[in-house]
Order: structure tokens, then C-alpha cells, then sequence
């Protein structure tokens, strides 16, 4: 079946989106809240994601960035989105040890056993339950 013009257009890469694309992920790997607030408040989507499945909140989690996660969050993140690997957020936090953005993560409700492998796996493969815990 061919593409209509619509579809064909929606279809090629343009360029210009995906520098932007670029920049947000950058933004979230750097922890670039207000980079990110800005982009997503004028209509970009909080659940972007790269061509690995990573999600703006994935990155911003796995760097370190908690002030960055929580403000995701509150531009509507979904916590327990896995990546294309099935990693969730909290599970990358955990195993990086930022306690600040595991804390944000499970404040936010993150499922612990969610993901493969999960943050609480993970945690015990590590010897740091604590992370999880209270």
C-alpha cells in the first residue's frame, strides 16, 4: 500500500526535529531542568524516548540528575516506563547508587519489582538493599 503525503511527510526524518531530539536527550544526560521544562512545556512530549527506548526520565535517572527526574515527573513522566532493554528508571538509578534519585523515583511511586532486570534485583546483586529501603 503507498504512503499518502501525509504519511510520507510524517514519516521522513527531518533533520531540525532531530537536533532537537538530540539536544533534549543531551539535557537530560547533563541535567538541563530548565532546558527540559521549557521544551516539554511548549508541547514536546515527556515520554520522548531514543532509538533505544530510553526516555527523557531514564537518562535524567541514570546520570544522577534527581532535580531534573522530579521535574519530569511533574510534566507528567511515567516512572516505571521500561527502556527497550526492559531496564526501568529506578533499576538504572539503583545501580548507579544515586540515593537522591531513587528516593525521588520510589516518592514518585516507581515499582521496585518492575523491569528486568528489577531495581530490587539489582540492588541485591549489589549489596545495596539500602537504597531501597525507607
Amino acid at each position: 500500500m503507498a504512503e499518502t503525503p501525509d504519511q510520507a511527510q510524517t514519516n521522513a526524518a527531518d533533520p531540525e526535529m532531530l537536533e532537537l531530539a538530540e539536544r533534549l536527550f543531551d539535557g537530560a544526560r547533563q541535567g538541563d531542568t530548565e532546558l527540559l521544562r521549557t521544551y516539554v512545556s511548549a508541547g514536546v512530549p515527556v515520554t520522548l524516548t531514543n532509538a533505544a527506548g530510553d526516555s527523557l526520565l531514564m537518562l535524567a535517572a541514570y546520570h544522577g540528575h534527581a532535580g531534573t527526574v522530579q521535574s519530569l515527573v511533574e510534566l507528567g513522566a511515567d516512572v516505571n516506563t521500561l527502556n527497550d532493554r526492559g531496564q526501568s528508571p529506578l533499576a538504572g538509578a539503583v545501580f548507579k547508587g544515586y540515593a537522591d534519585v531513587v528516593r525521588t523515583l520510589l516518592a514518585a511511586g516507581a515499582d521496585a519489582d518492575a523491569g528486568n532486570p528489577s531495581a530490587r534485583a539489582t540492588a541485591a546483586y549489589f549489596q545495596r538493599a539500602d537504597l531501597l529501603e525507607g
